[in-house]
């Protein structure tokens, strides 16, 4: 009886231990993570940017294409604000003297059949966004760019267009703006 009680002793001081070596763990974790965070331009969220850029001014994109929802450009600017706000240390600034720059247009919003069958009609169609995005680094222009970026989703051609646009828009959206992020601030 005494045997198991010291046993018994003997297995809750190693788990005692096991659990201080695991708090004691956990705590140099979070004190590295901590000081890596403070070093340098490197980021937990993947950017690159230099600690001296400061300011960013994100026009509003223009729709230069036909079709989609109205408010599909004042959509696609305000996902690229909140998204530069919520990943970076940028301050949103209007006009023209920010340390970044980006603006565009929206200029494809295609309706597409995709995977024929044997009927010689489409399984699916596809629905396809395309933006032309200019990017203006205005304290390293090799950073600059002007490039398209373009995202799609798919749906069955059972349904139309009216009846799947605002579950398909969103997520395609979301797709180009980490698209622009990633090139130009992501560290990919």
């Amino acid at each position: 009886m005494e045997s198991r009680k010291n046993n018994a002793r003997a297995e809750c001081r190693e788990q005692s231990v096991e659990r201080l070596k695991r708090a004691f763990f956990i705590s140099a974790l979070f004190s590295l993570l901590s000081a890596l965070s403070a070093c340098g331009p490197y980021s937990f969220t993947g950017t690159k940017l230099s600690p001296d850029l400061k300011t960013i001014t994100i026009n509003n994109f223009v729709m230069n294409t036909a079709g989609g929802p109205a408010n599909l450009s004042l959509t696609l600017t305000e996902k690229l604000k909140e998204y530069y706000q919520r990943n970076t240390n940028l301050k949103l600034k209007p006009g023209g003297d920010a340390d970044l720059i980006l603006e565009g247009a929206i200029v494809g919003y295609e309706l597409s059949p995709v995977a024929p069958t044997a009927a010689d009609q489409a399984a699916l169609n596809r629905l396809t966004i395309t933006v032309q995005a200019r990017y203006v680094n205005n304290k390293d222009e090799t950073q600059s760019f002007d490039q398209t970026f373009s995202f799609f989703k798919d749906f069955p051609q059972s349904q139309t267009l009216n009846q799947v646009e605002t579950s398909l828009v969103p997520p395609i959206l979301d797709q180009i703006v980490l698209d622009m992020f990633n090139r130009s601030a992501g560290d990919w």
